[in-house]
């Protein structure tokens, strides 16, 4: 018993602060002005149409949840991090999109079982820490012959890079936390929903960045405003010699990524666009 009352007590824990990584800087503005079109992007993928009852998990400001609400179905946008949900309100009412907002964690989805036609996540998903149990409650709530969406940074690509780049830095995870961009891997993807899917559709595909001027530029803009950096930094704060090299690294990832011209740093990030069919 004891076990268990700890198992879920350091559940809480790091669901907390999951919650406030999230919540600090000004993640909005990076969906906004970096991502704006992928949410779009799945949206397509998935078909999503009128009347389709959709329920967008890790939802954010509702980078995907919008796009399906003013495609005419009827959406519920559900993240862990309240602050995000209330952008997204406002978000929402600006564009004219018409739809709920639902506090929830991916990895206990607050719905009942078959509840949705279609259920997607546009970089939101993977950053639940248990990849299993958040697969789980995709599959769940999804009606048989619905639709699953996910689109996932890749391993590979820059923001998975970026990602293990900062590691180094990091706390260590707790156990049994597996990395995000892992959800990026359509063959870990596959593994995680086994035979309760069909129709299986992996595309690798890339987003172009260029509004930073310089590498330096890119690094600033993400260690103010992007949470899981913010809070690396935070964790070295005392450390200005770890900061300095955490500067350096990222900087140079960026170099590295860089296909633009002088004066201007332009990188393509890839992702992976992964559609199936929740198995009869």
């Amino acid at each position: 018993m004891t076990d268990v009352i700890d198992t879920a007590e350091a559940d809480r824990v790091l669901k907390a602060r999951h919650r406030a990584m999230w919540a600090q800087g000004d993640y909005p503005s990076v969906a906004a002005e970096i991502i704006p079109d992928l949410g779009s992007v799945l949206v397509g993928a998935c078909g999503v149409g009128p009347g389709d009852r959709v329920l967008d998990v890790a939802a954010g400001t509702g980078n995907a949840a919008i796009p399906a609400a003013l495609a005419g179905a009827d959406v519920v946008a559900c993240d862990l991090t309240p602050a995000l949900l209330d952008t997204g309100r406002r978000l929402a009412e600006k564009s004219g999109a018409r739809l709920r907002w639902q506090e929830g964690d991916a990895e206990q989805l607050p719905f009942e079982t078959a509840e949705f036609d279609t259920v997607l996540s546009c970089v939101g998903v993977m950053f639940a820490p248990h990849h299993q149990q958040a697969a789980d409650e995709l599959l769940r709530v999804c009606r048989p012959g619905g639709t699953l969406g996910v689109l996932s940074w890749t391993p590979q690509g820059f923001l998975g890079q970026m990602l293990a780049a900062m590691k180094p830095y990091a706390p260590p995870p707790p156990p049994g936390a597996q990395p995000p961009p892992l959800w990026g891997d359509p063959e870990h993807v596959r593994d995680l929903l086994g035979d309760r899917v069909t129709d299986v559709r992996a595309e690798r595909r890339t987003v172009v960045v260029d509004r930073f001027p310089a590498p330096e530029a890119f690094r600033d803009y993400f260690k103010e405003r992007y949470g899981p950096t913010i809070s690396v930094y935070r964790a070295n704060a005392e450390y200005p010699e770890r900061v300095a090299a955490l500067d350096r690294d990222l900087a140079d990832l960026a170099r590295t990524h860089d296909v633009g011209t002088a004066g201007t740093t332009v990188m393509e990030w890839e992702y992976l666009l992964l559609t199936a069919r929740r198995a009869a």
